[in-house]
């Protein structure tokens, strides 16, 4: 089977109303991308990807996409042409000149999205690996993960750096916390390097469902909790792992602060490094807080709960 891949800029269209209207009319899926990336068709793939504007999690009941957005919409090339572009652009309120047409022959789209997708190693002896690869180290603890729709698979220096700290620390026997937990690796690298129990949150369902998956594809289902509020989460836990916005991370520094018991660590993720003393001066008022390590303009925090 063939393709048309009909895109055009976001701009300040209404990302949710934008996708909606691409599937009222035909589409076989609907991707925003940076639009400074460039373009990849993929048939069968609703995805937020892109890496030269990094995008983390986003806040409560907010679609956070990238300044500039490109949206892909994919037909099936039988599909007439010329009143596919009337309709919709027509439907979304541009001219026909604004949206780009390009034929995307078949292949196996599922191999496409792997080809690039290799093991990573994170420390020592932690390695974050697709289900296609083997890892030959001997003392390897692996976090069995195909790339999908959640966010996380290591290769962002934000959650990399995250999956660093877990390889140095010392978890046998702590539980855990990873809020906003995207694919749950933080959760499930946790476990697989002995703690004891995983707390996996997140207000995305598919991330979830993801993060569900993963579990089970790493046999930590039994010690692994999603958790979809807050008010499911225990209090005195021995590290909370939140790597979010740093946003998010200022306006949540009391209720983080509240989960972790005296002595216990928080590491936090998703923070520039302009907005790294920001962060670290909130979270003086209940951690002794420092630098773990920082790459490719994102710092990784380590605090210890007094």
């Amino acid at each position: 089977m063939s393709y048309l891949a009909l895109s055009f800029e976001l701009d300040g269209l209404d990302p949710q109303l934008t996708e909606t209207t691409c599937f009222d009319c035909g589409a076989l899926s609907v991707t925003f991308s940076d639009a400074h990336e460039p373009a990849v068709p993929s048939p069968g793939l609703t995805a937020h990807a892109g890496h030269a504007h990094a995008v983390l999690e986003p806040d409560l009941d907010e679609v956070r996409l990238w300044p500039s957005t490109r949206v892909q919409a994919l037909y099936p090339a039988e599909r007439a042409l010329p009143e596919l572009l009337t309709a919709l652009a027509e439907a979304l309120g541009l001219q026909p000149v604004q949206l780009r047409v390009q034929a995307v022959a078949d292949r196996v789209w599922e191999r496409e999205w792997l080809r690039d997708f290799h093991a990573l190693r994170f420390g020592r002896r932690l390695w974050v690996s697709p289900r296609h690869e083997l890892v030959t180290q001997r003392d390897a603890v692996v976090v069995r993960l195909d790339p999908g729709l959640a966010f996380g698979t290591g290769t962002h220096p934000s959650t990399a750096l995250c999956l660093e700290w877990l390889d140095a620390a010392q978890l046998a026997g702590r539980a855990v916390i990873d809020y906003g937990s995207g694919s749950g690796v933080l959760a499930i690298a946790a476990l697989k390097l002995g703690a004891r129990r995983a707390y996996a949150l997140d207000i995305d369902p598919q991330a979830l469902r993801a993060t569900r998956e993963n579990a089970l594809e790493n046999g930590v289902e039994s010690r692994l909790e999603l958790c979809e509020h807050r008010a499911q989460l225990p209090a005195g836990t021995d590290v909370l792992l939140a790597n979010i916005l740093s946003t998010t991370l200022l306006s949540l520094s009391a209720d983080l602060a509240a989960l972790v018991a005296p002595g216990g660590a928080v590491v936090l993720g998703g923070i520039l490094d302009e907005q790294e003393r920001e962060v670290a001066a909130c979270y003086a008022a209940w951690f002794d807080i420092r630098c773990h390590a920082r790459r490719g303009g994102w710092v990784s925090l380590h605090g210890q709960r007094r």
